[in-house]
């Protein structure tokens, strides 16, 4: 930078209205940072700073931060960042954004988006509803399949790093964290690495170990012409953003999770799978406990950090990390896997059940939803909405359904995740092979069946909208002549609201469950 010229001046020249035609400008500052935005524009300067994770000390280091974050977003956000632009210096001594003279300071030139629309602030607002976390789910998967594969050493390395500096900075707030516990953490954290060590080696080799966004939580995400549009990706340490695509997905997960938000953090998990496609992932579940309280005790330890507000007494920093941290200690610690299969006819609700159910039914973020009629749909190769040809439900199809959703199950349980399977199930051997595909894999298994009256079924067939649902008001007549023969699962009266459904099935399952 020109000796004459310090970064203050800048920030004086960058905030004042005159440099962008008189509009106002609104300045954010964090401790790495200064953003400055005005009309449809937002200009980001790296400070000039350093500290132990990154340094900014120099022009040149912040040129290139600079660059490294457009490169880290493009996955990302691609139309959210135009590009780095130089503050130059001109020949009259004059600054300008963009100009021909010396460089004096570089910016991420970016479009500036509602500042109130972040999902952070939307969550505490009204909360993040179904189809918001389903439209998130696609953008991360989407986002994730275009990130660059890197190579998976030094992150299965860096995730032991980040272990022991976990403990280090607990065992430096000894006020905060019993030492027993933050103990027994860390040598819950080390065993369960150790155990899917060779899961994350596989997955690496498979290139699903990626430059990802490194930073997913909801303050991260904003929502931009109603889609969500995630920014502000890690660009100073490459290694802080690199992990497996799961890895960068547990962060938003655990972030949901702390919230109460469970619903959300399901259906984010479960659409997410829908995305990829891949069994890897499912498989990848194994690794999903340890992931999810990995990052729920880094936000621990780094809200620990924070300074105390000069009017607050820490209470409420103090509290926020001993939440992270008892979330970091449940997660790592999941309940046994168990299956349960909802069958019934057309119209019974199972398929809201299995989503409103699902994030009851531990590990952490609640079960893998196997569903009959998406998995038609994915076979078929059309959308899940799409309405498919009667050729389409022929008993040679159906069969082939049911026998992949027997052995499809069994992946996620391996891996010690629960599922839900929702099917019709209307004949007795379909409801024996699901209940053996569970004894195989020596979990649980909890067969429901749901009950409604022919009149409320119709109903509801007819009421549905973009569902992956064929089922219309002459099959659900239809169905009322099964032969369904010998009911062995549960009977669940399903004709009341989904919510007086979600109540009994919850208390039955209080009654059978075993853990």
């Amino acid at each position: 930078m020109n000796s004459t010229i310090t970064q203050q001046d800048v920030f004086a020249f960058v905030g004042d209205p005159a440099t962008f035609g008189g509009l106002p400008v609104k300045r954010i500052d964090t401790h790495v940072a200064s953003v400055f935005l005005a009309g449809d524009r937002a200009l980001k300067i790296k400070r000039e700073v350093r500290f132990p994770f990154l340094d900014f000390s120099t022009l040149a280091k912040r040129q290139a931060a600079c660059e490294a974050e457009i490169e880290a977003n493009r996955p990302f956000a691609p139309a959210l960042y135009h590009g780095v632009v130089p503050i130059t210096c001109e020949a009259d001594g004059r600054l300008a954004v963009g100009g021909k003279g010396e460089p004096v300071e570089w910016a991420v030139d970016m479009v500036r988006f509602d500042e109130t629309q972040t999902l952070d602030q939307i969550a505490d607002r009204s909360g993040i509803d179904v189809g918001l976390a389903d439209q998130l789910a696609r953008t991360i998967a989407a986002a994730h399949a275009r990130a660059p594969v890197v190579e998976d050493a030094p992150w299965i390395e860096a995730l032991a790093a980040y272990i022991g500096q976990n403990e280090t900075a607990f065992a430096a707030s000894e006020a905060l964290y019993r030492p027993a516990e933050r103990e027994a953490l860390t040598r819950a954290s080390f065993a369960a690495l150790r155990k899917v060590r060779p899961l994350l080696i596989t997955r690496g080799r498979a290139g699903l170990v990626r430059r990802g966004h490194g930073d997913l939580h909801l303050g991260n995400i904003a929502l931009i012409d109603g889609r969500p549009v995630p920014f502000d990706a890690v660009e100073f340490d490459p290694l802080i953003a690199a992990g497996d695509v799961l890895y960068d997905l547990a962060f938003l997960l655990m972030d949901l999770d702390e919230r109460d938000l469970t619903l959300a953090a399901n259906v984010v998990l479960n659409r997410y799978l829908a995305e990829t496609r891949r069994l890897e992932d499912y498989d990848g579940l194994a690794a999903l406990p340890l992931f999810l309280s990995v990052r729920a005790a880094i936000r621990a330890k780094v809200i620990a950090a924070r300074p105390i507000p000069p009017d607050g007494d820490g209470r409420a920093i103090a509290d926020a990390a001993r939440k992270y941290f008892a979330l970091a200690c449940s997660a790592i610690e999941p309940p046994p896997p168990l299956v349960i299969a909802i069958g019934g006819l057309s119209g019974t609700g199972k398929s809201i059940l299995a989503r409103m159910l699902a994030p009851h039914i531990g590990p952490l973020p609640g079960a893998v939803i196997l569903r009959s009629d998406t998995k038609r749909k994915a076979i078929f190769g059309v959308a899940e909405t799409a309405t498919l040809p009667i050729e389409a439900y022929t008993t040679e199809v159906t069969d082939y359904i049911y026998t992949s959703l027997f052995w499809e199950v069994q992946r996620p349980i391996e891996a010690g995740h629960s599922a839900v399977v929702d099917a019709v199930f209307a004949r007795a051997e379909q409801r024996w092979a699901i209940s053996e595909a569970a004894r195989a894999c020596r979990v649980q298994f909890v067969g429901l069946f749901l009950t409604a009256g022919l009149e409320t079924r119709v109903d509801r067939v007819q009421e549905r909208m973009h569902d992956a649902s064929d089922a219309d008001e002459r099959i659900a007549r239809r169905q009322e002549n099964y032969d369904l023969g010998v009911m062995d699962w549960t009977l669940i009266d399903a004709s009341g609201t989904p919510e007086e459904t979600l109540a009994r099935v919850l208390e039955h399952l209080q009654r059978v469950v075993r853990r």
